[in-house]
């Protein structure tokens, strides 16, 4: 059978990003990891390829060896139901350290506590108080 699953392309934070997401997110893990070697000098430890869970989900990451003009967009998030009030602000003030409010946690019209941001990665998470 067929694996869907987010393939995320990093620019030489994809070891930290995804230590930081595992960190947080209960039921996390790093799976695998391989890291460039010396045949690219200029990516030489830096993350080939990764498989990681965020609370049971599996991810995939790279850090690109090529620098690129592009990086991630606010159109692909994860979303996070959240249980209880702690939950959702720790989750949302530990990913807006050096990120960005797209929408402030708040009572939203759809949502008694919603928040949407952009984390110092550059990856939008939206988590919402279920």
């Amino acid at each position: 059978m067929s694996k869907v699953r987010p393939f995320l392309m990093f620019q030489g934070k994809a070891e930290e990003a995804m230590t930081t997401y595992v960190a947080l997110i209960p039921d996390s893990e790093i799976v695998a990891f391989e890291r460039y070697g010396p045949d690219k000098p200029d990516a030489k430890g830096k993350i080939q390829r990764a498989l990681f869970r965020l609370a049971g989900q599996e991810v995939q990451c790279f850090d690109s060896p090529v620098p690129h003009a592009f990086d991630f967009t606010p159109s692909f998030s994860f979303f996070v139901d959240c249980n209880a009030d702690e939950e959702i602000e720790r989750y949302v003030a530990a990913l807006l350290e050096g990120g960005q409010a797209l929408m402030p946690l708040d009572s939203y019209g759809f949502s008694r506590r919603f928040a949407w941001l952009k984390d110092r990665f550059g990856m939008s998470w939206q988590f919402n108080l279920a």
